[in-house]
């Protein structure tokens, strides 16, 4: 990596990381509505808009569902659109998300990860953002601020790429990240705005016999997200699904692209391996638990322990192939989930990542730890204890449960 650029050492929490990003993006238009832990990414982009920092349209609607449709309105005529949600907002969008994908709108949202109702809880765990992975999103969660505003910058050019063309959500830990002071290095605006560049539209044929660019134009109209029935809904569903293909690779190349002006690489852009090399034990996880994890692996690694963790970073479309490679020498594997799936076996991320490694002829003992719920704490104590349960495992060959819950009453 090579940092070509000066950067300016600034301190923000994740949702200002989130909304100087947006401003520096050249964004055309944004809509939200103010939902905490959200609430500050919104407010801080409302007044670079009120006090003339950016030529952005800022529309303040009435519901979230309203302002992803905003959203879509805008980016299917040509805009470069931004929002923000968690929690409850982001659920209340659920119809819209399908809209936007299906519409291959290239809507990029960042989610400040906050739990469900009900009980009421306003602190962060993925349940949001996981009731939404098969809503044709590609899904980026990140571990720290500098991530956070790293990751928008990154997510405007991979969404706008032509052979994607798919909307993003960047998920922040909520409260965790969201509300977190820290040190952030920022680039110019002049040098984000050459790395995201202008946004490139897919050339389709119109009905008039003329190839112009995906958009809705009145000089050259066309019909977006129009009644498919049987005969031509799934091939509009298969094509989504090749977007998210090319979004593997692109991923990647922007990751790369980014340390060569920034300095910083995220893994390969779709995980980001922790001294697995020689490991025998490990742990898989999403988000801002992966920076204490590493703190704990450092310490095992000098107590002789074969210790390593993986976070993945991109959870759509997932990396099935690199978590083969980073996985298939490790003797158990602990995945981390800040998710439920009430009725099933494990949760989510555990559900994706052993599904993506059963074919292998020689594959990890693998069990589920859910943390995090409602945004309890899980200390370093309990962190660890995982792998130590994990040594154990290793060494019997015994798994007495596969589905844990870390630092619950019961």
């Amino acid at each position: 990596m090579t940092q070509k650029v000066k950067q300016e050492i600034v301190a923000m929490n994740g949702d200002e990381a989130v909304a100087f990003a947006v401003k520096q993006c050249d964004v055309d238009v944004v809509a939200a509505y103010p939902i905490t832990p959200q609430t500050i990414i919104v407010e801080k982009f409302s007044e670079y808009v009120a006090n003339g920092e950016v030529q952005t349209e800022f529309v303040c609607t009435e519901s979230e569902h309203s302002a992803l449709t905003a959203c879509l309105a805008a980016s299917v005529t040509g805009a470069r659109t931004f929002t923000a949600s968690a929690s409850a907002g982001l659920a209340l969008m659920h119809e819209m998300l399908f809209v936007t994908s299906g519409s291959r709108a290239p809507v990029v949202m960042a989610v400040a990860n906050r739990a469900l109702s009900s009980p009421l809880n306003i602190h962060g765990d993925h349940s949001d953002s996981m009731a939404e992975r098969d809503s044709g999103w590609i899904h980026i969660y990140v571990e720290n601020a500098q991530e956070a505003y790293d990751s928008i910058v990154q997510a405007f050019k991979i969404a706008e790429d032509v052979g994607v063309s798919l909307p993003i959500i960047v998920g922040l830990d909520g409260f965790t990240i969201s509300h977190t002071l820290e040190r952030v290095d920022v680039l110019s605006e002049d040098a984000i705005k050459k790395f995201v560049g202008e946004r490139q539209f897919p050339m389709v044929l119109t009905h008039e016999g003329k190839t112009v660019p995906f958009k809705l134009d009145p000089e050259n109209p066309m019909t977006m997200g129009p009644n498919a029935l049987p005969n031509y809904y799934f091939e509009f569903k298969r094509q989504q699904e090749e977007g998210m293909r090319n979004a593997l690779k692109k991923i990647q190349e922007v990751n790369s692209e980014y340390a060569k002006i920034s300095g910083r690489s995220y893994g390969n852009g779709l995980i980001d391996a922790y001294k697995l090399d020689d490991a025998e034990i490990a742990i898989v996880c999403i988000g801002s638990t992966a920076g204490t994890l590493k703190v704990i692996v450092d310490q095992l690694r000098e107590e002789g322990v074969k210790a390593g963790v993986l976070r993945l970073r991109t959870f759509r479309p997932l990396p099935s192939e690199e978590l083969r490679n980073a996985l298939k020498n490790i003797k158990v594997v602990a995945v981390m989930d800040k998710s439920m799936s009430p009725g099933g076996l494990g949760a989510a991320v555990f559900n994706e990542v052993r599904n993506a490694l059963y074919d292998l002829k020689q594959r990890p003992i693998m069990v589920n730890y859910i943390f995090g719920l409602g945004g309890r704490d899980s200390s370093p104590r309990d962190l660890r204890r995982i792998f130590e349960d994990l040594a154990k495992i290793a060494k019997t060959g015994l798994v007495e449960k596969q589905v844990h819950y870390l630092g619950l009453r019961e």
